[in-house]
């Protein structure tokens, strides 16, 4: 839309906020449809939300007793994940979700027959786009060489809410400002009359100061919203260190620290350097999901669902009017591959933003979650205003 023209990354052109849309002339058996779509959506919906309450109720309520018996209770809740996480998927639409590992070789990525196995303490660094991927993770398990270990190992990763030194500054104004440059020749015809998006200040970078660990139902609803440098966030919020020393279960990392469209990856907060620790394995993956259609909405989520304490069920319900199978695709980059930089700083987190959109075969973009923050800002305040 041309009035956040302002937030369209410069060096990609792509407008990384907003949730894609299905092309013009796509709908046009779609809109019979409808009244079957909303059916079909109303029942999924209320499954997942009854699978949902399951898991609520098993895993945060009834597996408390189990808690002194660690390694009981670790594979008591996995199992208990596993199993109605991948129930919520199936119900919403993901029949099937290709995983593919990947080796890189001269910057290309090419099928590899090696497993990819994090383990306890291990780190998952990953793009971001939507609530789903946090289901795969979820119920995600791998199996171990029966000679090192008899019981399966735990995916049920820990995810983590970064927590920023302090808020973003985002005021920031894009009624008058002037065009930074033009396309084409300086004509004024064909495609030089075609102005490039309204340039906006660079939003300065924050840093990512320590992460707070949440539940898997916490981390969805956080889904689309962007680091807070309130107080109240900062409470129990530990270092990426020792988060990962005491860590039970591999760890989920998000650089981008907020959720993309998935049409291009936002630029990686410096935090991935803070792995220092050698016994501790880096694991990258990347998710892509297909453009919308009449009959499938967007999986995208970028903009947190209003108001806050309903976040993403509207969404949910969206994503459940889906009358035709979703597609997840999931590339794994072998381990193997992978050996990052530690002696500069902020090469460990250059080469996995780069490694990390090779595999998934997606463009790197210059704006980051400091940028969304404004995004958000001026979206809402357009929302209110009714522009």
């Amino acid at each position: 839309m041309e009035k956040f023209s302002a937030f369209r990354d410069p060096g990609t052109g792509i407008q990384p906020f907003l949730a894609p849309v299905p092309p013009l002339g796509s709908d046009t058996y779609g809109k019979y449809l409808k009244p079957l779509q909303y059916v079909i959506g109303l029942l999924k919906f209320v499954l997942a939300i009854l699978l949902f309450a399951v898991y609520f109720i098993l895993v945060h309520i009834i597996c408390l007793i189990l808690v002194p018996a660690g390694p009981i209770h670790r594979a008591v809740t996995w199992l208990l994940t596993a199993l109605l996480t991948r129930a919520i998927l199936f119900i919403i639409g993901f029949w099937w979700i290709p995983v593919e590992v990947v080796i890189r070789k001269r910057g290309r990525s090419m099928r590899a027959n090696e497993s990819w196995n994090p383990s306890v303490g291990d780190v998952i660094v990953s793009n971001w786009v939507s609530w789903t991927e946090l289901l795969w993770l979820a119920f995600r398990y791998s199996f171990r060489s029966v000679f090192t270990r008899c019981i399966p190992c735990m995916f049920n990763p820990i995810f983590l809410i970064p927590i920023p030194v302090s808020d973003p500054a985002t005021s920031v104004s894009t009624q008058s400002m002037p065009v930074s440059h033009t396309l084409g020749r300086r004509t004024r015809t064909g495609s030089a009359a075609i102005s490039s998006p309204i340039s906006r200040a660079p939003v300065p970078r924050v840093p990512i100061i320590s992460y707070r660990q949440v539940s898997l139902l916490s981390m969805i609803r956080y889904t689309g919203h962007i680091p807070s440098g309130d107080v109240t966030q900062k409470s129990g919020a530990r270092s990426l260190e020792e988060i990962i020393s005491k860590a039970d279960r591999p760890v989920v990392l998000f650089p981008e620290c907020t959720t993309s469209n998935g049409r291009g990856m936002l630029k990686f907060s410096d935090v991935v350097p803070d792995l220092k620790t050698k016994k501790n394995k880096m694991f990258l993956m990347c998710v892509r999901y297909d453009p919308p259609a009449s009959l499938s909405p967007s999986l995208a989520h970028p903009i947190p669902s209003s108001p806050a304490w309903l976040n993403p069920l509207p969404h949910l319900f969206g994503v459940c009017t889906a009358i035709i199978p979703l597609t997840m695709s999931i590339r794994l980059l072998s381990n193997s591959s992978f050996e990052p930089s530690d002696s500069v700083a902020g090469a460990k987190t250059a080469e996995a933003e780069e490694a990390t959109a090779s595999i998934g075969k997606i463009k790197r973009m210059g704006m980051g979650w400091e940028d969304k923050a404004a995004f958000l800002e001026f979206y809402r305040g357009t929302r209110k205003s009714g522009r």
